[in-house]
């Protein structure tokens, strides 16, 4: 069928403005469970409290007309975690996205590529041999030692993952596979490590491979927040050679993309914002793996949208699953990567129920 020009324009700009209304309806109902994560728990505290109490927050934080017990809940419990499942949500989704592109495979995320185990082995090598790992760092911040080290190990997967890329004749098959190898072998560590060690750090170790937003804090948002917002705005800024690669490697070469530049930075990037978000909660599977599949249903697979609809998406659900986590067993609280691995779990039988695995081959 032929179209005219006014005709094709028109299509292109019904096509955007639907894309742009998916993703306002998205941030309204991030924004919307952003209250309702406020408001539920185990103190209950009404809407019109939580707005309140925000605002003064805002405009004037010296004169914060609240009891102590609402500016503990709000102010220094629920809403750095809120903050911290979003910037989570946002980093895991959009690593995602950007390695399905970079390595034109819809498996591909920071979970199959091996960087979740290896972040995992970094932690529990942090936990077990504790200060003597990192001398430099005072016994009283152990924490830090898990979070670089769970960090560095996160960075050095990919690294292995991009030297096998290197190699003639990779393709995309060969990545996961050896990511798949790779996640295996920082597995057995793990293991090995859980197996030596004593039952108060095998706890430890189980608690942070399960995931959860138990460790949220200002201090974990200041340091998370600015790393994905700088690795978020870059990875959108080149959204059009990610569109541009998908035609295949010659085509975006004649097109004057530096393609191996491209896919080693890219690969960086997206390890330092997911790698950085694993550090300090833990192991959260399928985000990467489930919320790009979301976004190219909704969107499509333009990466100038579907990279902020994958990081809404990733936000949202997250930050749903993460309320749910710690309200439906109330005093009781369930590792959110536990829902993770149920959510994710049942998407992706869904599809497959329903006919629609070429979204996922």
């Amino acid at each position: 069928m032929n179209y005219s020009n006014t005709a094709l324009k028109q299509i292109y700009h019904s096509e955007k403005t639907k894309k742009w209304m998916i993703i306002i309806s998205l941030l309204i109902l991030l924004f919307l469970s952003c209250m309702y994560a406020m408001s539920a728990g185990s103190y209950h505290l009404p809407f019109e409290r939580i707005f309140s109490i925000l605002y003064q927050m805002i405009a004037n934080p010296a004169s914060l007309a609240t009891t102590q017990s609402e500016k503990i809940v709000v102010i220094d419990f629920r809403l750095p975690r809120i903050l911290l499942s979003i910037v989570t949500g946002i980093s895991l989704a959009v690593a995602g996205c950007v390695m399905q592109a970079l390595l034109k495979n819809p498996l591909v995320s920071p979970f199959t590529l091996g960087l979740s185990s290896a972040a995992s082995f970094g932690a529990a090598m942090a936990i077990v041999f504790g200060s003597s790992l990192f001398p430099f760092i005072p016994v009283q911040y152990q924490n830090g030692s898990i979070i670089i080290s769970a960090f560095l190990l996160g960075w050095f997967s990919i690294l292995l993952i991009y030297a096998i890329s290197r190699m003639k004749g990779s393709s995309s098959a060969t990545l996961i596979l050896s990511g798949v190898v790779i996640g295996y072998i920082f597995t057995a560590g793990v293991m090995i490590l859980k197996y030596l060690t004593k039952d108060e750090k095998l706890r430890e170790i189980t608690l942070w491979l399960m995931g959860g937003m138990w460790g949220a804090n200002w201090g974990a948002v200041c340091i998370v927040a600015p790393i994905t917002l700088i690795c978020f705005l870059y990875l959108e800024s080149r959204a059009w050679d990610l569109n541009t690669l998908a035609a295949g490697d010659d085509v975006a070469k004649n097109l004057g993309v530096h393609v191996n530049r491209l896919r080693l930075v890219g690969l960086f990037v997206a390890t330092l914002t997911s790698s950085a978000c694993l550090a300090f909660t833990g192991i959260i599977g399928f985000i990467g793996l489930m919320c790009p599949h979301i976004g190219r249903m909704l969107i499509g697979n333009d990466n100038r949208y579907l990279i902020p609809c994958s990081a809404l998406l990733g936000a949202l659900i997250l930050l749903i699953s993460d309320t749910a986590a710690r309200t439906v067993m109330d005093p009781i609280e369930i590792p959110v990567g536990v829902i993770m691995y149920v959510v994710g779990g049942i998407f992706f039988m869904i599809l497959i129920l329903r006919g629609q695995h070429r979204v996922i081959t």
